[in-house]
């Protein structure tokens, strides 16, 4: 019994006889403090120094060097926001692409900008290629045709914008209703690998056949706010029921106004914003006036 963790007491007469004893009544069992040091009875357990309060994230999981500290002017601190390798973007892009978990776990806690940052980057290069074989096709044979390099400052305006610019205004309006799993990391990671299925929208989306671009760009718009959505649900939920419908709507709103600045900027041949029968010219006076150039 002892090797179980109990001690047992037994209740003997002054002659040492065991034969009427009732053992329901006379044996009691008492915790063993056998495996137990007297040094240290009363110690309390010390709670996890580790533990991380995003969602599906743990500090252990980094590497021993995260613990040190890093300054702002030090290549070092831009390098945790980078740790990551090939194999794990290409995981990340397929999580994103076709969803089976909650991103955040996905990410286990290691946001990263890699990913999100050369992503954007092939967005913006990927529109002003396609952008300017759309304008091409709309003008064929009106003239010598001109690109406008302003259509590649205009995507990277937009994009970089958006994906930059945006998670911040989020993160910063979670703080402000003390939401603590916000992380303005994970925002980024979130809006910047959503930016992967304009890729193939984009590389689509520049025939002139207006009804198929209007499909593609509606298309590449309902799955990235489908992984908006779902990923951003559990973190603005930690607010009031009004505060985070409010919130929801704000994200698809937003990400509905990049979709169609995507389909007027860059395939803009046939859209309603543009008359018909307008030159290149007017096409490019269109782009800047939209950018505010």
């Amino acid at each position: 019994m002892a090797n179980r963790g109990y001690d047992v007491v037994v209740d003997v007469d002054a002659e040492g006889d065991l034969g009427h004893t009732d053992l329901q009544e006379d044996l009691e069992f008492h915790s063993s403090n056998f495996e137990n040091p007297q040094g240290q009875r009363g110690a309390k357990i010390q709670p996890d120094q580790n533990a991380s309060f995003l969602p599906g994230g743990n500090s252990s999981s980094r590497s021993p060097s995260s613990s040190s500290k890093r300054f702002l002017w030090t290549i070092a601190f831009y390098q945790q926001f980078f740790d990551v390798d090939t194999n794990e973007v290409i995981r990340r892009c397929t999580a994103a692409i076709f969803p089976r978990a909650n991103f955040l776990d996905v990410l286990d806690g290691n946001p990263d900008l890699y990913g999100p940052f050369w992503i954007a980057t092939t967005v913006v290069v990927i529109l002003f290629l396609t952008g300017t074989i759309s304008q091409y096709l709309a003008v064929r044979g009106k003239g010598h045709f001109a690109y406008d390099v302003k259509l590649l400052s205009g995507a990277a305006g937009l994009i970089y914008g958006y994906t930059g610019v945006i998670p911040v205004g989020l993160w910063g309006v979670l703080k402000w209703f003390g939401s603590e799993s916000a992380n303005l990391l994970e925002c980024w990671a979130l809006y910047g690998y959503a930016n992967l299925i304009w890729i193939p929208v984009a590389l689509i989306s520049w025939s002139p056949i207006t009804i198929l671009n209007y499909v593609f760009v509606g298309v590449g718009f309902a799955i990235s706010a489908l992984f908006l959505f779902r990923n951003l649900y559990p973190v603005l939920s930690a607010t009031d029921v009004r505060t985070s419908k409010i919130l929801l709507i704000a994200v698809v709103a937003l990400h509905a106004g990049l979709a169609i600045a995507i389909k007027i900027l860059f395939f803009a041949h046939g859209s309603p914003a543009l008359k018909k029968g307008t030159s290149q010219g007017d096409d490019s006076r269109v782009v800047e006036m939209s950018l505010g150039l």
